[in-house]
């Protein structure tokens, strides 16, 4: 029942955080004056860093800020100069880098690539911390556990005295993504070492309700959910229930889904039965359990669709089951759900969903075939069956000639059209030739018209020619 996970993260406007800011932009800025004395030498730096040459470039950005001090690019050179260093990547040039790093925010404090540079330190730091740096691994504890003086986001006060977010521009633009990525790339290092000891970190994390703290607890539900643990289902689904962050609660639900345990699964009904004043909640939470590879989770979605839960949630839960469930019970719920009271203004979802499951062709053509049922729901019958290619073209042609409904019977010329089989174009041929109704022939000459067939251009001339 499971999803590709990059197209669910599209699916739902979910991306994953960033973990290494500008650490990951191998492009310095060289935007500034030709004038500048430094400009040359740093295009140099920066082709070199681009083409690979790691070693050369960073030779290269450390003269830029030895040589030319006042220059425009001085300012920046350090932290591309150990970005080049963390690029070569063995222990030694890896300290290099923190040092040079150190250096830069000593001497430019004001720096344009100062919270890159903090970011890109951290990792440095837990690269050092996993070859086997001793200091190294307690700056990253420390950091994770944010002992190391990282700043709580910024926000304004309003003239009540809350703290209020705010998005900042200039200087203090991306400060508090800043600081949160610093800290979860610090917490991904410590979970890459050790994970029982980081998610209690990441627990305490989430359980923060100071200002703007939202920036930090978005990116940590991430982080949480990489690591399958006793507690990952646990500490999600606390932050299901208990964010006062939206997004934060929007986030666990869909990491969920990717946690495959018991545990997942009663979390997600838990959320599905206590959500009822938040809609889009529970449908999160009919995704997730959609994607469980477990029976318990079919069982909530069945349950959840013959309901008196709002129909938009039932038919999101009958969708999900036609589109994860191909297995004879299934199709027997189905079936059932579709003749029930409950079942009614789910019919159409129903069809769509037994389409996809072998064991409901039978029923779908009796569907069609019924007089007794909505014309609109034998029409879908058709149309779904048509689109899964199951059943043959031979078929169709002969339930063409029982049927009694014209609407009906349109729609199976319609369908028939669609199909590339000989039989499809014969019964076509023989509804343009034969049939009693003038339009119901004149359907079946235009969608020839629109075959590939090769006999489809003769037969279009002898009409012309009668």
């Amino acid at each position: 029942m499971r999803t590709h996970l990059g197209l669910l993260l599209l699916a739902f406007g979910i991306a994953a955080p960033a973990t290494a800011s500008a650490a990951d932009r191998p492009t310095p800025d060289a935007r500034r004056s030709v004038a500048d004395p430094a400009d040359s030498l740093f295009r140099a730096a920066r082709a070199a860093l681009n083409d690979g040459d790691y070693r050369r470039a960073a030779s290269l950005f450390h003269r830029v800020s030895e040589r030319y001090p006042k220059s425009t690019y001085a300012a920046d050179a350090p932290y591309w100069e150990a970005f080049a260093l963390y690029r070569v990547g063995d222990e030694t040039a890896l300290r290099e880098a923190r040092r040079v790093l150190d250096a830069g925010r000593r001497r430019f404090p004001n720096a344009s690539t100062r919270g890159d540079a903090d970011a890109l330190a951290t990792r440095i730091t837990g690269q050092l911390a996993r070859l086997g740096d001793a200091g190294a691994t307690a700056d990253i504890v420390g950091d994770a556990k944010g002992e190391k003086g990282a700043k709580t986001p910024k926000g304004t006060r309003s003239r009540e005295g809350d703290v209020v977010c705010t998005t900042r521009s200039g200087d203090d633009a991306g400060d508090d993504d800043e600081n949160a990525d610093s800290r979860i790339i610090a917490l991904n290092a410590l979970l890459q070492m050790d994970a029982e000891r980081a998610m209690p970190i990441l627990r305490d994390v989430l359980a923060r309700r100071d200002a703007c703290s939202e920036v930090l607890r978005r990116k940590a539900v991430f982080l949480v959910a990489q690591h399958s643990t006793p507690e990952t289902a646990d500490i999600l689904l606390g932050a299901a229930r208990n964010d006062p962050d939206r997004e934060v609660r929007r986030q666990a639900i869909f990491w969920l889904s990717q946690v495959h345990s018991a545990r997942a699964t009663s979390a997600l009904d838990s959320i599905l039965h206590s959500s009822s004043t938040d809609p889009e909640l529970r449908e999160r939470a009919i995704f997730a359990l959609s994607q469980q590879n477990d029976d318990g989770a079919l069982r909530t979605l069945r349950e959840f669709a013959k309901s008196d839960a709002p129909v938009d949630l039932r038919r999101k839960a009958v969708f999900w089951l036609g589109q994860g469930d191909r297995s004879a019970e299934n199709a027997t719920f189905l079936r059932s759900l579709y003749d029930s009271p409950a079942g009614a203004p789910l019919r159409d979802e129903i069809i769509q969903a037994a389409a996809n499951n072998d064991d409901s062709d039978a029923w779908l053509m009796d569907v069609a075939r019924d007089p007794k049922q909505d014309v609109e729901q034998r029409k879908k019958a058709l149309f779904w069956l048509g689109q899964q290619r199951r059943v043959a073209a031979t078929e169709f042609a002969t339930l063409y000639d029982r049927l009694t409904d014209r609407e009906v019977k349109e729609h199976l010329i319609f369908v028939l059209s669609q199909r590339r089989e000989k039989a499809a174009v014969d019964k076509l041929f023989d509804i343009a030739r034969n049939d009693n109704d003038r339009e119901l022939r004149g359907k079946a000459i235009f969608w020839l018209g629109q075959s590939d067939d090769p006999r489809v251009q003769q037969f279009l001339m002898e009409i012309i020619n009668k």
